[in-house]
């Protein structure tokens, strides 16, 4: 059993869906972020760097416990400990590895940084908003550009295509303005979220 630290976030969300779309059983644990949960010492002890996700897997290498933290880490090691959503071909793997990579660079930070500073920060900087908005809508034309010629991310559905999808799914709900020119995200988009793992994923942590 697989214990998941985690909270209603994209990045947290990468983590349930690898776990759902494994098979693996786990158990989440809500670090509520908005009551600063993940300063607790506790936590702390898992992830020194006081965000979320982290997993803790009591039978890591070896057999003994381990912990891991940063999301594209968690999903790389999922992967390789099951030997699934990477691909096996060295070829493939590296397209994988560097569109998750892709995510955790870009895609990631630059719809965080919008989503700061035209919804929480609590001065509106138009210079921010306006250079985060053009630089989302060129990661947004990347991505819709290889779509246009792939399925999914990687020759085949994969750690890629998990870890971006939350952020999008936000980007949905968020910054609907960004989605009408990228026709070929939208379709990736229904079809990453028609997977009954995905939804079920999307919806870990339980919020009581």
């Amino acid at each position: 059993m697989i214990d998941l630290y985690t909270f209603t976030t994209p990045n947290g969300r990468k983590v349930s869906i690898a776990l759902e779309e494994l098979g693996l059983p786990y158990k989440a644990h809500v670090v509520d972020i908005t009551k600063g949960d993940q300063f607790k010492p506790e936590f702390l002890a898992i992830n020194p760097n006081n965000k979320i996700p982290a997993i803790v897997d009591p039978q890591g290498p070896g057999g003994k416990p381990l912990s891991v933290f940063e999301s594209g880490a968690i999903l790389l090691y999922l992967a390789e400990k099951t030997g699934k959503l990477l691909p096996a071909d060295p070829r493939a793997r590296a397209e994988a590895v560097q569109w998750l990579m892709f995510q955790m660079s870009a895609v990631g930070p630059m719809l965080g940084q919008l989503g700061h500073f035209k919804r929480f920060a609590t001065e509106k900087i138009p210079y921010a908003i306006e250079r985060y908005t053009k630089e989302s809508e060129r990661i947004l034309g990347v991505l819709d550009k290889h779509l246009a010629q792939h399925e999914f991310l990687a020759p085949e559905y994969s750690v890629a295509d998990i870890a971006t999808y939350p952020w999008l799914a936000g980007a949905t709900q968020y910054y609907p303005e960004l989605l009408p020119a990228v026709a070929n995200v939208r379709r990736w988009m229904d079809t990453v979220a028609a997977r009954p793992a995905v939804q079920r994923g999307m919806k870990v942590p339980e919020l009581k």
